[in-house]
């Protein structure tokens, strides 16, 4: 698991129309990058929404925004379009950058024991170096957390 002060290994993802994203081409600027177990699901939508609606505070501050599941194109092109999001949605479909971050592993849904994408967020300095992390995140608080934060 990555922790604050490391310096994070660049990767590529794909958005729901086939671009290419890597980490690099974002140096520079702040980036918050945040895990979500699925498309369409209650807290998921709700974490979404939050950071839709407060996009133009991240955006005046000059900071990149993704968010990452497992989910596929299509899934995430239905779910950035139904809700509107502002900001790009990358495929992780074989979750190695989830494992990469520590944010893929044993979890608890409804007191059931399960793996997959744990809720987190991180926030990477302009040289790519892992400045602040929420792990596990809260769906309902996080966005708010981030905006503080960036905000300090």
């Amino acid at each position: 698991m990555l922790k604050i002060g490391d310096k994070v290994q660049d990767f590529k993802l794909f958005d729901y129309s086939g671009n290419i994203h890597t980490l690099s081409e974002y140096l520079g600027k702040k980036i918050v990058i945040y895990f979500y177990p699925k498309d369409n699901t209650p807290g998921c939508t709700r974490q979404a929404c939050d950071f839709r609606d407060n996009f133009h505070e991240i955006k005046r501050l000059n900071v990149v925004l993704f968010g990452i599941s497992a989910d596929g194109a299509k899934s995430h092109e239905r779910f950035s379009n139904k809700f509107n999001l502002p900001f790009t949605l990358l495929s992780d479909e074989d979750n190695k950058v989830a494992t990469y971050f520590g944010a893929y592993g044993d979890k608890k849904v409804f007191g059931k024991k399960t793996v997959g994408i744990i809720r987190s967020t991180y926030i990477i300095d302009e040289k790519g170096i892992i400045e602040q992390i929420w792990h596990p995140a809260n769906a309902s608080k996080n966005v708010l957390e981030v905006v503080n934060y960036l905000n300090k």
